[in-house]
């Protein structure tokens, strides 16, 4: 451990950080990563965005070896993926258990008992009144795709609601709803036609003053729809549905207040509008409960479902109210959907959440949140902390007075940590994500924080 860290935290003590903290053993990137990267930008797309040459071989848990051997801190979770943390002894048993058993049959064509099991065990934790029904792809991309389609084939309306700084996937229509940067656009368009994007409630880029201020912005940012949209240019009647994530992922890690999420919900009773949450990145127990809109007690219609729910295996969800999902047979299917190796993860996936996985975001992430408040004071660059669970982002910027992005220090933030041990990534425009897996323990999360902070000071000089 670097002087820098001890001065900054003292925190973890070597005899911890050696048994809980990363183990670099070459310079970074070691000489077989340097060469997979090379013959990477010799074959691969270079549509990938790459923020430091990692180059994975093996995991386990919250812990990652690269083809040289270093071993890093993964606080990235494959962007909030691996929420049991990587290679779960249950996830593999059960993934290798049922690929000896069947692989594939489709469930377009065919049925398949653990979709029904799944399926089940979903309704248990759903977010509103059953019943409900349920549409398996292979991605957060695929659930949003079908509850786009879904809700126009319901409504019988084409228009639907986004807003500014939503991911919401790259498909065409995924991205049609995204609103979070240019280059995810620049030459695909046109997109499909019927979205309108408006304000999301972030606060820190809203409004300067405490916290009354920000429930008011978040209030005007909803009653726009209703007082403007609606009254001007986009007929409440001829929209099929709201979306929107409950906490913005790929926008920057932004929380949406309470009232805003009840202001949306009273929007969309009035006028007949489905309200869909993308739970692709905050749900899974990611928050400490099963899905970020439980936190503000409103009920959506419909719910996607992704990335965390199988460990890493592809798995999209779509969950409906039973009488949303009123379609008739070939109107939306998929070939690999509700793959039965998919769905063993996703079951045990679900046992290791229920039993450790909700219990433990809330009580480390209070811990990492309430660490990270204090930094406020500590690092004039750190302009923003927020988060929920083991969902959380720190907003990086030139002063704290101006809250002028800082997107290169950021940057230079991600790549000091990676070159420490700890894998981290950015979002939104100057934020950094921490989301690791739900089954880190308080000494990994005080090392990560211990490199975190000491890169924050060393990107400041």
């Amino acid at each position: 451990m670097s002087t820098l860290t001890q001065e900054h935290s003292r925190i973890a003590t070597e005899a911890v950080y050696a048994q809980f903290g990363p183990r670099l053993k070459t310079a970074l990137p070691g000489p077989l990563a340097q060469k997979v990267v090379a013959d990477d930008d010799r074959l691969i797309s270079p549509s990938y965005t790459r923020s430091y040459p990692m180059v994975a071989k093996s995991g386990r848990g919250i812990r990652v070896t690269d083809v040289d051997g270093n071993e890093f801190l993964d606080f990235a979770a494959g962007i909030a993926v691996n929420s049991t943390g990587h290679c779960h002894p249950e996830v593999v048993k059960a993934i290798q258990n049922q690929a000896a058993e069947l692989i594939h049959m489709s469930g377009t064509d065919f049925y398949y008992e653990h979709m029904v099991t799944l399926a089940e065990r979903l309704s248990a934790v759903a977010p509103m009144a059953g019943p409900h029904k349920f549409y398996y792809g292979n991605s957060g991309a695929e659930a949003v795709e079908c509850a786009m389609k879904l809700a126009r084939y319901h409504t019988k309306r084409q228009n639907i609601i986004s807003f500014f700084g939503a991911f919401h996937g790259r498909t065409m229509g995924a991205l049609s709803l995204t609103g979070s940067k240019p280059q995810q656009k620049r030459r695909f368009a046109p997109f499909v036609p019927g979205v309108t994007h408006v304000r999301y409630p972030y606060a820190y880029r809203g409004c300067t003053g405490g916290p009354e201020e920000q429930e008011a912005f978040a209030l005007d940012c909803a009653r726009y729809i209703e007082d403007k949209l609606f009254k001007t240019i986009l007929p409440p009647e001829e929209v099929a549905a709201i979306i929107l994530e409950p906490i913005q992922g790929e926008g920057g890690y932004v929380v949406a207040p309470t009232n805003f999420l009840k202001e949306i919900r009273g929007i969309c009773d009035k006028h007949g509008i489905l309200l869909i949450v993308d739970e692709v990145q905050a749900g899974a127990g990611r928050t400490g409960k099963w899905w970020s809109i439980e936190h503000s007690g409103v009920q959506p219609d419909i719910v996607c479902i992704a990335k965390g729910i199988a460990s890493g295996m592809p798995l999209g969800i779509c969950m409906s109210k039973a009488d949303v999902m009123d379609w008739v047979p070939g109107s939306h299917a998929s070939t690999f959907g509700g793959n039965p190796v998919c769905i063993a993860a996703a079951l045990a996936t679900m046992d290791i959440i229920e039993r450790e996985g909700l219990k433990n975001a809330t009580a480390v992430g209070g811990k990492i949140l309430d660490r990270l408040r204090t930094w406020i004071a500590k690092h004039p660059n750190v302009g923003d902390v927020r988060g929920r669970g083991l969902m959380i982002g720190l907003e990086i910027v030139k002063d704290q007075k101006s809250r002028t992005p800082a997107g290169p220090m950021r940057d230079k933030i991600v790549e000091l940590a990676f070159e420490r041990g700890l894998l981290i990534l950015g979002c939104g425009e100057t934020s950094i994500r921490l989301s690791p897996p739900l089954i880190v323990n308080q000494n990994e999360a005080d090392i990560a924080l211990d490199i975190l902070e000491e890169c924050i000071a060393l990107a400041a000089q």
